[in-house]
């Protein structure tokens, strides 16, 4: 407590004296500021002091002789030049002259303004690209292909986004496996590709954070709505075309009511196929019911073959019904001929009639029992 004392007494002593034009704490033996034009004089031979060394000055020996503040002094110890006895610092490297003895400092300032100009202002858009200005970073116009004029960084940017090629969105991504519900209570593995370009850049650029993720989950929830409509088979078999028709539909729907600016060029299922931990017994189920629908359309030929032929035997007896009703004892006569030679031509029976005897030749049997010739023999 009492150094600090001590200190504040002493501080008070030397401003007072400063106050009255005594000996200054900086080494200045007057109260009085030197003339002006004695200020190269005066920085050379300032009378000695005994007083603190003055903080803005160089290091001096120790026979030179303490001066006051010069601001000269100051200003060549920033820039390395010696004074009051210091030796001289580094110093800058200087640029090269023109002829003329001009600097080639504002040529090398137009050179690098006229690039960042070329290069800020003009912009040449590919015919597949469109641009999007932004003015301070609120959109100002949408840029065609072909070459166009903005103002330079950073009042204007300009972003370029190809708008023509066609982007694909598979789902699901790597080995991931994407589970659906089917309509019959079925869950069934299925991957697609999504197909997508881009219709309106404003819109895609500023309407949505995430479009490419909104694409990929509107896509999921409009196949979940679409595989639960339909069954198992149909979803496996003759209905995946009406339902990459149904997706397609459904998400241009709800993109169009976001104004997300895209446009959905088409949707390719490229598998279905059951859960991995019952394929087998779907697979067998699968053959049993490929085998049932074999047997269906055997039935269905056999009952084919026979309604033509029933109706051929049809379409013949109208044709003997009308020589019938021209003739019928010629006709009945001649039906039974005909009956009467299909019956008998399948017996090996023959009888033969006489008066008041029936004879019975077994012609059949008396053909196999006959000796057979010989070979060779007359």
């Amino acid at each position: 407590m009492n150094k600090q004392v001590g200190w504040i007494a002493r501080l008070g002593r030397e401003r007072g004296l400063f106050m009255a034009g005594k000996k200054s704490p900086w080494g200045s033996g007057s109260g009085e500021p030197p003339a002006s034009g004695d200020e190269g004089s005066a920085s050379q031979g300032d009378a000695p002091s005994d007083g603190p060394r003055n903080p803005w000055l160089p290091p001096q020996s120790g026979d030179a002789p303490r001066r006051g503040p010069n601001i000269e002094d100051i200003f060549r110890a920033r820039k390395g030049g010696g004074g009051g006895g210091g030796g001289r610092g580094p110093t800058m490297p200087r640029l090269p002259q023109r002829p003329d003895g001009k600097s080639w400092a504002p040529v090398g300032v137009a050179i690098v303004a006229a690039i960042w100009l070329a290069t800020s202002m003009v912009h040449r858009i590919a015919p597949q690209e469109k641009g999007i200005v932004t003015t301070f970073g609120s959109y100002s116009r949408t840029l065609d292909s072909g070459m166009a004029l903005t103002m330079p960084w950073p009042i204007q940017q300009v972003s370029v986004t190809d708008v023509t090629s066609i982007r694909r969105e598979s789902i699901p991504e790597g080995d991931g496996e994407k589970l659906m519900l089917t309509g019959d209570q079925n869950l069934l593995f299925l991957t697609y590709l999504v197909r997508w370009n881009i219709k309106d850049l404003k819109q895609y650029s500023f309407q949505l954070a995430e479009p490419d993720q909104t694409v990929r989950e509107v896509a999921e929830a409009a196949m979940r709505q679409s595989i639960a409509e339909v069954n198992l088979n149909d979803a496996m078999g003759s209905g995946r075309q009406q339902i990459e028709q149904n997706v397609r539909d459904r998400m241009q729907r709800v993109l169009d009511a976001y104004r997300s600016g895209v446009s959905i060029q088409g949707v390719d299922i490229k598998k279905t196929d059951p859960p991995t931990k019952v394929v087998d017994a779907f697979k067998e189920v699968l053959a049993a019911q490929q085998d049932a629908q074999s047997e269906i359309n055997r039935a269905q030929a056999w009952a084919e073959q026979l309604t033509a032929r029933a109706g051929g035997e049809a379409t013949a007896f109208d044709k003997v019904y009308e020589q019938y009703r021209l003739a019928p004892e010629v006709t009945r006569r001649r039906m039974y001929y005909e009956t009467m030679e299909r019956v008998l031509s399948q017996t090996d029976k023959v009888i033969l009639e006489s008066n008041n005897v029936q004879s019975y030749l077994p012609l059949p049997e008396m053909k196999r029992t006959q000796p057979k010739p010989a070979a060779g023999g007359n």
